[in-house]
């Protein structure tokens, strides 16, 4: 087993047990049933975090791609980005990071950039690409700011394809927006991750769920 596939279980066995990841039936926001659904709100407490921050961390490392700094969309990304920093700086790579605020700020340093000068190969970190506004609203900042974005970093490609319950796209949001802007899309974790995690486990109650995740992929998967 390669080190990024034990990254990717050991995430998946970590976001069960902080109940980010649950099986079940699920209405999407696009209005599919989903068997599953990951909700990073969930890592909402400092030693969840601080993991969560790791496993971004290695991830990122895992993909070998050159970059000089992180950033995080608001709001979600605010905090997966630090946590992503901090992770980084303690395997000894201190990169600087930055966020957008959503309201302009008329006083003090004004703008919608904080944090450090956004500069360099740009790395964009955020939970999951649905719809993909946030990521096109970042690379427009990141771009408007001098900067290159290098790639979109999230914790779950649910590899779909987009659209709805019956209208169904022939590409996924991850790959509209790497045909888009030529942008790689590293995943800690993906559907084809999760469903090995699933047929490999000796929890009957995980794999009574793989029939439905399946069928799910069969009709909505890339």
């Amino acid at each position: 087993m390669s080190s990024n596939n034990s990254n990717q279980d050991n995430f998946i066995r970590f976001a069960l047990e902080a109940k980010v990841l649950s099986f079940g039936e699920f209405k999407t926001k696009a209005g599919r049933l989903s068997p599953y659904f990951f909700n990073a709100g969930e890592f909402n407490d400092g030693a969840r975090l601080s993991a969560l921050g790791r496993y971004y961390s290695k991830a990122l490392q895992e993909s070998k791609l050159q970059f000089d700094m992180l950033y995080g969309p608001a709001y979600k990304g605010i905090t997966l980005a630090a946590a992503t920093a901090i992770a980084l700086a303690d395997d000894g790579i201190n990169v600087p990071y930055a966020y957008n605020r959503k309201e302009a700020k008329d006083h003090g340093e004004g703008g919608v950039l904080v944090g450090a000068p956004v500069k360099g190969r740009v790395v964009i970190i955020d939970d999951v690409i649905s719809a993909g506004t946030s990521v096109r609203e970042s690379v427009d900042l990141i771009r408007k700011a001098g900067a290159e974005p290098a790639a979109v970093l999230i914790a779950l490609d649910r590899m779909e394809r987009s659209g709805n319950a019956v209208d169904i796209g022939d590409k996924s949001a991850v790959q509209a927006l790497e045909q888009e802007f030529g942008l790689p899309v590293i995943s800690i974790a993906n559907l084809a991750g999760l469903m090995s995690f699933l047929t490999a486990s000796s929890d009957t109650q995980l794999t009574n769920y793989l029939p439905a995740v399946k069928a799910y992929r069969e009709k909505y998967g890339i």
